[in-house]
């Protein structure tokens, strides 16, 4: 590993191994922090840059949660052993297509990568092997496994953390923000190397490179059903009328977040819709009383807000949303047991089983499988419940070969116990 600016490791030493000595502070990208890229020309170079490096890539994204409309890419972080580190500008360039296709052969390197994934396909990148370190310290037993945390455990460094949350919208970009963007892909690569050596050490390294490709080949999720319904507080609402009203006051957000490019939590928060929802104001003045509004709030918008209301309070009764979601799955657990006591039992004896494998393997119960996949098999087993049957059942369900071994004979004696 060469020198790394700032740091107390020399040009020539190994990747660090975890010890047990203090922690080293990583101040600064080994080569400097680069410059933004944000034109054609400079994405053209990149893209030459990193089709001659070598070994796997190093990719990081920076989004603007909380700050500006859906979840799309501020900037993109890579490395690549023979390059160095570039930062890409999604704003100047915002198709990295050429990118994406350059390194489509190439494994990269992402933490939790299921959070990066959809906002790097929007600008046209998209791996066809990738290895999620987050997911590879899970599989390993890691209690903690966050970037900064997993550096310092495996590697004996500590990441700088503090520009996680800023608005990545800011044009020009701070170099203190820059910096620590560029160390996010610092020692990814050197990271996904002790991880592997571990996951080869436990005997898991197959089992996780099943999930790194379920991970690659999972098509985009769909669109939520009712986003609506997610709406923070929304247990408070009981009425059908004032469900409408939530629903109209969601809508109305929505857009007006989508056409200013802000955080719908920044046009009218969680708070102010389920307030209004359950107070059904009749005009501006009410709706101004009320938690969330105000005489601050500009009165084109509380003209804007009560007009939702008031689309609610006219909706004919055959159209108000009904309380709950119709789902194509099982019940929630905490009705099965006056549902189908059977079935409770069934999950309940299959829950002890994964629960227990999963400390033997020392991983979490959900890696091991996942809560949905097991309501879904103890809900409608199979008719008969073998090992076969159960088996193509799982894999029907999405679980993986490595979760079908572990798990499909613990399974069946859950199923035939309960029978």
């Amino acid at each position: 590993m060469t020198e790394v600016h700032q740091t107390a490791a020399s040009a020539d030493s190994p990747s660090p191994e975890p010890s047990e000595a203090a922690p080293v502070p990583l101040l600064a990208p080994r080569e400097g922090v680069p410059p933004v890229i944000t034109d054609e020309h400079g994405l053209a170079e990149a893209v030459a840059a990193f089709t001659a490096g070598s070994g796997p890539v190093a990719v990081d994204a920076e989004r603007a949660s909380g700050y500006r409309y859906g979840q799309r890419a501020y900037l993109v972080q890579l490395r690549r052993e023979g390059v160095g580190t570039a930062l890409v500008d999604p704003i100047g360039c915002p198709d990295l297509s050429a990118l994406g296709e350059a390194l489509s052969s190439e494994e990269w390197v992402l933490h939790a990568a299921t959070q990066d994934l959809p906002c790097l396909r929007a600008i046209g990148m998209e791996p066809a092997r990738l290895f999620d370190t987050e997911l590879a310290g899970r599989l390993a037993g890691f209690a903690r496994v966050g970037l900064g945390v997993m550096v310092e455990t495996v590697l004996g460094y500590t990441l700088e953390k503090g520009h996680s949350a800023v608005d990545w919208s800011t044009r020009p970009l701070p170099e203190p923000w820059l910096r620590y963007a560029a160390l996010d892909v610092e020692l990814l690569v050197d990271l996904r190397d002790a991880l592997e050596q571990e996951l080869g050490e436990q005997g898991k390294l197959d089992w996780a490179l099943e999930e790194f490709a379920a991970i690659a080949a999972a098509p985009p999720a769909p669109p939520r059903q009712d986003p609506w319904r997610r709406t923070s507080g929304m247990h408070k609402v009981r009425r059908r009328r004032q469900m409408a009203a939530v629903r109209e006051l969601w809508t109305a957000r929505d857009a007006v977040a989508q056409r200013r490019d802000l955080s719908p939590s920044k046009v009218l928060s969680d708070t102010a819709i389920v307030a209004a929802a359950l107070a059904m104001p009749k005009d501006v003045a009410e709706l101004t009383g009320l938690q969330g509004f105000g005489h601050r709030m500009g009165r084109k918008q509380l003209h804007a807000w009560q007009e939702a209301v008031d689309r609610a309070r006219d909706i004919p009764e055959t159209e108000l949303p009904q309380p709950g979601r119709p789902t194509a799955g099982p019940p929630p657990p905490r009705a099965w047991a006056e549902k189908d006591p059977v079935a409770a039992a069934r999950l309940t004896a299959a829950r002890a089983a994964i629960s227990a494998r999963a400390e033997e393997l020392n991983l979490p119960q959900e890696n091991l499988l996942t809560p949905d996949t097991v309501r879904r098999l103890c809900w409608e087993p199979p008719a008969e419940p073998e090992q076969e049957a159960v088996a193509r059942a799982l894999r029907e369900l999405g679980a993986r070969d490595w979760q079908i071994g572990q798990t499909a004979s613990l399974l069946v004696e859950a199923l035939a116990a309960q029978a």
